[in-house]
């Protein structure tokens, strides 16, 4: 039982990690051209209810939210990937099942 929930959390980080990777990306090129942009709360609460490895891969691969006035993303996705690898860790050894 234990095996299978971990298995579906994992899932569900890369996937909504994915997602935010191209949502950080989609963001990003569109700052590039002076559109619409998605808000930084969108961008925020993606990554951390889950997609946290999107959100510092998208940082890291594209640019994206990476000067010193938005020091608050790196805080979030740092946050969050601390929060996932606890309850990872709880899923995995401390909640009884």
């Amino acid at each position: 039982m234990r095996e299978k929930i971990l298995i579906a959390y994992a899932i569900y980080l890369v996937l909504l990690s994915f997602i935010t990777f191209i949502t950080y990306w989609a963001d990003k090129k569109k700052a590039q051209k002076g559109k619409w942009r998605i808000p930084e709360k969108t961008l925020l609460l993606m990554s951390l209810f889950g997609g946290a490895f999107g959100g510092i891969f998208a940082m890291k691969r594209v640019r994206h939210k990476t000067t010193g006035a938005h020091w608050y993303f790196t805080v979030v996705n740092v946050l969050g990937v601390l929060i996932h690898l606890a309850v990872a860790f709880c899923i995995a050894f401390i909640i009884k099942f």
